[in-house]
């Protein structure tokens, strides 16, 4: 007989099941090698629970390679403003793979008492932006806040290594006890302290703990995939057909941009991107 289960905990070839509130460690059956699937983090399975092996894995609603998870509702895009530095390029990238796979992108801006005054004016200016085209932005510090928002959801954590993730979700739980470390001041980043990816059970909501990163490539993704994930470009009425937006000669995108109606860097990185897919 197969029971149904959740996968909450990957390490190395060993998944952890949920199975009616009991958690098992099992293996998973070779022709997922064999397929070339592998489990992930999120992921409905039938597990025969006396051999402890996964079965089968039920269809996915969506699925992330970096972080390796499924079936996830809300990622957090956690973005540090100071050590390490403010990466719109690295954000605009996870907003747009969020995007692309289905998934709502929320950022979560962390390390704001680091800032200076003029930074803080420009951040919230930025920020505002993305908030205007439809993208959630909280601060850490506004963390009861966030946690209404994600109520009934599973939610995953990406974002800059050093970035501050696991202290968000110790924020939302005391009792984790998540590792938390120092940031390498040589390099301006931080140093990896999450290995294993785990799905923890918070009091109204589930969310994944992930390795965080300081790269990340979207050319596994076509032009216009790329293109849809520009909210800000839905509703612009250009007269080419099939623009891809970097047209100079009366492109309406292009010309919103030139007007400073579209915030530069956002501009700035499509066409990078774009650039990038070639």
């Amino acid at each position: 007989m197969l029971n149904e289960g959740l996968i909450v905990k990957i390490n190395s070839d060993t998944f952890t099941v949920k199975v009616n509130d009991q958690y098992y460690d099992c293996k998973s059956r070779g022709k997922f090698r064999n397929d070339q699937i592998k489990p992930l983090v999120g992921d409905h399975v039938k597990v025969d629970l006396s051999k402890k092996v996964i079965e089968s894995i039920e269809e996915r609603r969506n699925y992330l390679d970096r972080p390796p998870v499924s079936n996830i509702d809300v990622a957090l895009i956690v973005t540090s403003l100071k050590k390490p530095d403010l990466n719109l390029t690295l954000l605009d990238k996870l907003i747009s793979i969020i995007t692309i796979n289905k998934i709502t992108p929320v950022i979560v801006l962390t390390k704001s008492d680091l800032t200076l005054k003029k930074e803080k004016k420009e951040d919230k200016k930025i920020f505002n932006y993305y908030q205007k085209i439809g993208i959630p932005v909280f601060y850490n510090y506004e963390w009861r806040k966030l946690k209404k928002y994600l109520k009934n959801k599973i939610v995953t954590v990406c974002g800059q290594t050093g970035a501050g993730k696991s202290t968000l979700i110790n924020l939302f739980d005391k009792n984790l006890h998540l590792k938390t470390d120092e940031i390498s001041l040589s390099l301006n980043r931080g140093k990896h302290t999450t290995r294993i990816v785990e799905l923890f059970s918070l009091a109204n909501f589930y969310i994944v703990d992930t390795p965080g990163f300081s790269s990340i490539t979207i050319n596994n993704y076509s032009k216009e995939e790329i293109k849809s994930s520009f909210k800000e470009f839905a509703n612009v009425n250009c007269k080419f057909k099939d623009c891809n937006h970097l047209n100079s000669n009366g492109c309406e995108v292009f010309t919103k941009y030139q007007k400073g109606e579209i915030l530069k860097s956002r501009y700035e990185n499509y066409a990078r991107f774009i650039e990038e897919f070639k």
